[in-house]
């Protein structure tokens, strides 16, 4: 059976309902950044989105492509993840979305070099007549978060930051956004496929302790 990160590691893809305090360790992740309102039909994010699964799933199949990594192992794609920020906003304003300023990212094994991910960015952009070269490797260790399952449409996400916020509060924690640390969402719902309100998105925030 392929390595599925979701099923591995719950702790990170399948919080509760109600907010939680977690440490997150240090990932390596297929990157694009831009700007823009993610919902703009052929826009910016969308075009993004096309990039990182191209260069996602040519690292998945590079065996069958004759490229081998060491340490290789077969693995499901993880989620699409995003991190957002909005210049003036301590955190994010549901109300601005042409203001964003986002890093979506996928995650990729550790075995993944510099030199593997070059080779996938090539090959996606000549198998998919797509320029890939936007797409870059990163590692990013986002420390101490708050974290929770939102089921909901995307602009319901206050609702549960609102708890998010409560559960700080009560607990002697505080946010803590800066230029790196940013308001992040995993998206374990395809909303071509699912209704809006019963979409699972894992919001997660950075915090410190007061």
């Amino acid at each position: 059976m392929p390595f599925d990160y979701k099923e591995e590691y719950r702790a990170f893809y399948q919080p509760p309902k109600v907010p939680e305090i977690i440490d997150v360790p240090e990932m390596q992740f297929v990157c694009v950044s831009g700007t823009g309102d993610p919902n703009e039909e052929g826009g910016a994010y969308q075009q993004a989105l096309g990039v990182l699964y191209a260069v996602s799933y040519t690292l998945k199949m590079s065996p069958r492509a004759g490229h081998l990594m060491d340490g290789f192992f077969d693995y499901v794609v993880p989620p699409l993840e995003g991190f957002w920020q909005q210049d003036g906003a301590s955190g994010i304003d549901y109300g601005r979305k042409a203001d964003f300023r986002w890093l979506s990212v996928i995650r990729v094994p550790d075995f993944v070099t510099a030199e593997d991910f070059r080779w996938a960015v090539e090959t996606a952009s000549a198998k998919k007549k797509l320029d890939c070269s936007r797409a870059e490797l990163r590692t990013i260790r986002e420390g101490l978060c708050v974290q929770m399952m939102h089921i909901g449409a995307y602009d319901d996400e206050p609702a549960s930051v609102a708890q998010m916020d409560a559960f700080l509060r009560e607990n002697g924690y505080e946010n803590d956004f800066t230029a790196e640390r940013l308001h992040h969402e995993i998206y374990l719902s395809d909303p071509r496929k699912t209704a809006a309100e019963k979409r699972k998105t894992v919001i997660r925030h950075p915090v410190r302790k007061v």
